[in-house]
């Protein structure tokens, strides 16, 4: 159960790494515009806005994977708190943007918190 749930996590980590190029490095180009159905125009635009999100995206990352490494009552903690955070997110964006983000990001987040939890 341990090895499913951290499994998990990390996949749900690699995710968040990919999103943030996607922002941060691919937005304004042809595979970052297909990805979120935008135009050349509205890319160049809120270039600088999609960098931030894409940082964001690598913090959550970034926390998943120090939940992993530290392992433990905080590795644990750490692992929760940036799966219902990243959750959270996805409920938001498939409120606000797109309903796909629930499937990208909410339903991997849960998923692996299911097995973090019940493997703690």
């Amino acid at each position: 159960m341990i090895i499913i749930g951290n499994v998990l996590v990390g996949l749900v980590a690699l995710i968040h790494v990919y999103i943030l190029v996607l922002e941060m490095f691919l937005w304004t180009g042809r595979t970052g515009r297909r990805a979120f159905n935008t135009t050349s125009e509205f890319a160049e635009q809120t270039r600088v806005l999609a960098m931030n999100q894409g940082l964001y995206n690598g913090f959550l990352a970034a926390g998943l994977v120090w939940g992993l490494v530290t392992g433990g009552g905080t590795g644990f903690a750490a692992k929760v708190f940036f799966l219902v955070c990243v959750a959270v997110a996805g409920i938001f964006g498939a409120a606000t943007a797109s309903r796909r983000i629930l499937f990208v990001q909410t339903v991997p987040a849960v998923t692996a918190l299911v097995f973090v939890i019940a493997a703690h």
